[in-house]
């Protein structure tokens, strides 16, 4: 890894295909001198006499040349590609804390192709997915939760979980987690020192305050691990299956929430045969949105394994919307399903309110006792969306917990460190408690404080690092 540190790196930064802007960035040691082969400035000036992060006004070449441009726009002649506005970030005010040179070009693939091709001849290595925030990392500009926050930015799905994802990478995270980890290290050294000294009958620290000590971070770990499934929401998106028997509006639903004629409705049973999955924001959360197959008795092969389906992408789902049709009574399909609602987290949704009611809340009391909140809507007319939307919020985040409202868990990397944290720490507290040797307790502490150290990097492993950065786009 400290050998990769010396190569000078270089990618296409902006998405492939066709653009009005493409960027190419270059990071390293000799960043400045490999770019003034493919670089050449208008005022003829060095890029090495330029002022830090500050944008001129270039032309580029195919960078055939064996040595850096230098002159007028006419030594670029021969070989020009494009012109373009070139940036220098001397390190350590950079991005990757190293030298960087960024080149903004229009954003044609084949520009883009040939400057790439010139900047890998003169010298520069392509980078490898996440390199440039790995870089980051090593070299402090960052800590590990929140170079994780980078990609959670570039994936954010919704304006609260780019919140959520800018918090982190602002470190609120990191922060907060140090704090703990902080808290532990002091106590670890009492309890070390009084280890070290046993002969000389010196308290560092009485039971009475590490008890009280680590009840409080007990206490903080908890709340840290169950924000953890809020976080994964805004993260990732909840999935909700919208479940029901044939013709009862389940496409017809999905559509209305997306806004669009996604699914084909039409008043033959099954035609929805397999699982279409769309993506919205609902209140606020990224929702993947699940229309399964119609629920019934049938001998079709095919709709039977379409209701397989349907069957295992409830019980995989954060929610499943449980649609009636108001305007029959319940049949047997239904009364299957609502007798399975009861052992899942599931919605009442009752659809077609706009047309005669067959259907009321006694036989849903007598159906499903206890079913809680019923929904009233009509997916075709609309009404009653609203409050639909509202109902899966509450029932997605019941703590109603924004975003902005205190730190987030969204990583499960970090979760998988914090139940360990949380184990060391409690098994610590029980070793106190019981009077164990202070060697036990010590151990204990240690182990906790290490796994909360993996989360901002304190504490890391290659394998670790590869894993993470293995997920970014080449460029980032």
């Amino acid at each position: 890894m400290l050998g990769a540190l010396d190569d000078t790196i270089c990618a296409i930064a902006t998405p492939p295909g066709e653009g009005g802007i493409g960027i190419l960035r270059i990071s390293g040691l000799r960043a400045l001198d490999i770019a003034s082969h493919v670089v050449c400035l208008r005022s003829g000036k060095s890029l090495h006499a330029l002022p830090t992060h500050r944008l001129t006004l270039a032309d580029l070449c195919a960078g055939t040349a064996s040595s850096p441009i230098t002159g007028t726009r006419n030594a670029c002649a021969p070989n020009f590609i494009d012109e373009a506005l070139v940036v220098v970030m001397k390190g350590p005010h950079s991005f990757t804390g190293e030298d960087v040179v960024e080149v903004q070009c229009h954003g044609g693939p084949v520009i883009l192709d040939q400057l790439c091709r010139g900047v890998l001849s003169s010298g520069a290595r392509l980078a490898d997915p996440g390199e440039f925030t790995k870089r980051a990392f090593l070299n402090g500009r960052l800590d590990l939760a929140q170079a994780e926050a980078v990609l959670d930015t570039i994936r954010a799905k919704t304006a609260r979980s780019l919140t959520l994802a800018q918090s982190q990478r602002r470190g609120e995270l990191s922060r907060y987690v140090e704090e703990i980890r902080s808290e532990l290290v002091v106590a670890l050294a009492h309890i070390e020192a009084a280890l070290d000294f046993a002969e000389e009958d010196i308290s560092f620290v009485r039971q009475d305050e590490l008890m009280r000590l680590l009840g409080a971070t007990l206490h903080k770990l908890r709340r840290l691990l169950q924000s953890g499934r809020d976080g994964r929401i805004w993260r990732e998106g909840a999935a909700v299956a919208i479940l029901g028997r044939p013709n009862v509006g389940k496409s017809s639903l999905l559509n209305a929430l997306l806004r669009s004629d996604r699914a084909i409705v039409t008043a033959i049973p099954g035609t929805t045969r397999d699982i279409l999955e769309e993506l919205v924001s609902i209140e606020g959360i990224p929702v993947r949105l699940l229309d399964t197959a119609g629920i019934r008795m049938t001998d079709d092969p095919v709709e039977v394994e379409g209701i397989r389906r349907s069957r295992l992408a409830w019980g995989d789902a954060d929610l499943g919307l449980i649609l009636l049709d108001g305007s029959q009574p319940l049949s047997e399909s239904d009364h299957a399903l609502l007798a399975e609602s009861e052992s899942v987290r599931a919605l009442l949704v009752v659809n077609k309110c706009d047309l005669p009611r067959q259907l009321s809340r006694d036989d849903l009391d007598r159906a499903c006792p206890g079913h809680g909140e019923i929904l009233e809507i009509s997916a075709t007319v609309p009404i009653g969306l609203d409050e639909l939307r509202k109902a899966i919020r509450r029932r997605l985040m019941p703590g109603m917990l924004e975003s902005n409202e205190g730190v987030l868990v969204t990583n499960l990397r970090h979760t998988v460190a914090i139940e360990r944290a949380l184990q060391g720490v409690d098994q610590a507290r029980q070793s106190v408690e019981v009077g164990h040797a202070g060697e036990l307790v010590a151990m204990d502490l240690r182990i906790a404080a290490d796994a909360l150290g993996e989360i901002t990097g304190v504490i890391t492993t290659d394998e670790i690092l590869e894993r993470i950065f293995a997920e970014f786009c080449i460029g980032k």
